[in-house]
């Protein structure tokens, strides 16, 4: 007799396998299927040996085997891994059966899958999960959005597997219609790229211009974690720092190449934000700086021939120490801020009705930036749902005045010592053009009239009304 499972998974990776194991311990029979059969019977006879899984070795046996309506979660490599899986499967779903991209994919690609299997009547969800390996295992943060039909179908499993906070509350709530799902995992990952580019900053100031440890620098990591910058990131940075090489018997830190990698979500997060034209620019740094660290030849050559100051700070340690958590602090309020201007962005361009307060709390647990001041972030939304910045917000703008002097203190010290800190430097002129009632965008205006005949608005004029000057003429 064919045991009839809640759900199947295709894709046996670190996600996939995490994500059946945490599903079959809550208490869901799973079954599971992978493109290369050898790795179902791995995983039956070892991870899963014993439990309650069902091993399929072709699509049609998995269709078979779940209880309808059909219920299959996808977690294979986005982009044309994803559309051969569906041209397969397809045929053997049913009208009121739910597709499940958990990858990460394009937004874009989402809504035309949501369009493709909506003429079928299948429901298509894009469901963002964030938490890596750990989260996968013990309780991500996911963010399903897609055809609102499928939601009802899924929510049990979904929330039973997500990550819990303060009163058992699952970091898992429907997000919105078509790609909206994928599009807040995006900027989830783009605001991660810009908090891990500030941290990296930080230490690179603390490392080099104060000439520190790295057990020093745990610690100071591990006590900035106790306050305002209590967070995932900062805590495993303290974690990191603090692991000695058992080979060399150095800090690991130091004997890793400095060239950083990137899955694509960063870059994905500041075109998007070009493409709607929502200024973003500290994540677009973040991923810059990414890009720079891959030219490490050309950064080794150059550092013989481009001449610099010294990277030593010369003044008290203690006193920039703690001017430098505060600008860190405002910093990351400032990634955070451009974040969610980009999510105000999609909402309008897409219409779709997302709810910038309970995303705030899908972050607060289970993924990458989790973070104590999540929970400021809803208060803000809750008391103006139309809140226009989250740096307009009281508690943000109070703690940004605050930090001000301390800000602008750490970028002229990093400066002075030659320490490129792009994200840190962006945040902060983000913050000043964001207060700045009038920008020098008039003479740019003036500009693209003269050479294109752009035309501009005028000061003493209603909006809406454009101009041509006869720029020749004197």
């Amino acid at each position: 007799m064919i045991k009839h499972a809640d759900i199947g998974v295709i894709g046996l990776g670190v996600m996939g396998e995490n994500l059946m194991l945490n599903m079959e311990q809550n208490g869901f029979t799973v079954a599971c299927y992978n493109r290369t059969a050898e790795k179902v019977d791995e995983f039956i006879s070892g991870r899963g040996k014993g439990l309650d899984f069902v091993a399929c070795h072709s699509l049609a046996q998995l269709a078979d085997c779940l209880k309808k309506p059909r219920r299959v979660l996808l977690m294979v490599k986005a982009g044309k891994p994803v559309d051969d899986i569906m041209t397969t499967l397809m045929p053997l779903m049913e009208p009121g059966d739910i597709l499940i991209d958990g990858g990460n994919s394009q937004f874009q690609d989402t809504m035309r899958r949501c369009r493709e299997t909506a003429e079928r009547g299948i429901h298509f969800v894009g469901a963002g999960i964030s938490g890596g390996e750990d989260g996968a295992r013990h309780g991500p943060s996911i963010m399903p959005g897609g055809a609102d039909a499928a939601w009802p179908a899924i929510r049990e499993i979904f929330q039973t597997i997500a990550a819990k906070v303060e009163g058992g509350i699952p970091c898992c709530e429907w997000v919105g219609p078509d790609g909206s799902g994928h599009f807040v995992k995006m900027v989830h990952n783009g605001i991660e790229y810009g908090d891990m580019q500030l941290i990296c900053e930080a230490y690179h100031i603390m490392s080099q211009g104060l000439g520190m440890t790295a057990p020093e620098m745990s610690q100071v990591f591990h006590n900035w974690n106790q306050r305002e910058l209590d967070s995932y990131l900062i805590e495993i940075t303290s974690d990191i720092l603090a692991k000695t090489d058992q080979e060399t018997g150095q800090p690991t830190v130091d004997i890793i190449l400095d060239v950083a990698g990137q899955k694509g979500t960063g870059k994905w997060t500041s075109q998007v934000g070009l493409d709607l034209g929502a200024a973003i620019p500290q994540i677009a740094e973040a991923v810059f700086a990414r890009s720079l660290s891959a030219v490490k030849d050309e950064r080794v050559a150059a550092a013989s021939l481009l001449k610099g100051p010294a990277n030593k700070f010369n003044g008290n340690r203690n006193s920039l120490l703690n001017h430098l958590e505060k600008a860190l602090y405002a910093a990351k309020i400032c990634s955070y801020a451009q974040g969610f201007q980009l999510l105000r962005a999609a909402a309008h361009e897409y219409k779709w009705p997302l709810n910038y307060g309970q995303i705030a709390m899908l972050w607060r647990g289970g993924c990458i930036i989790r973070a104590r001041f999540l929970d400021l972030i809803n208060d803000a939304f809750l008391k103006d749902p139309e809140l226009a910045n989250l740096l307009l917000a009281p508690d943000f703008s109070a703690v940004l005045a605050d930090a001000q002097t301390s800000w602008r203190e750490v970028i002229k010290t990093a400066i002075d010592c030659g320490i490129p800190v792009p994200a840190m430097s962006s945040a902060l002129c983000y913050y000043d053009g964001y207060r700045c009632e009038r920008l020098p965008a008039n003479l740019l205006q003036a500009q693209r009239d003269y050479f294109g005949a752009h035309t501009y608005e005028r000061t003493d004029r209603p909006r809406g009304q454009f101009f041509h000057a006869s720029w020749a003429e004197k």
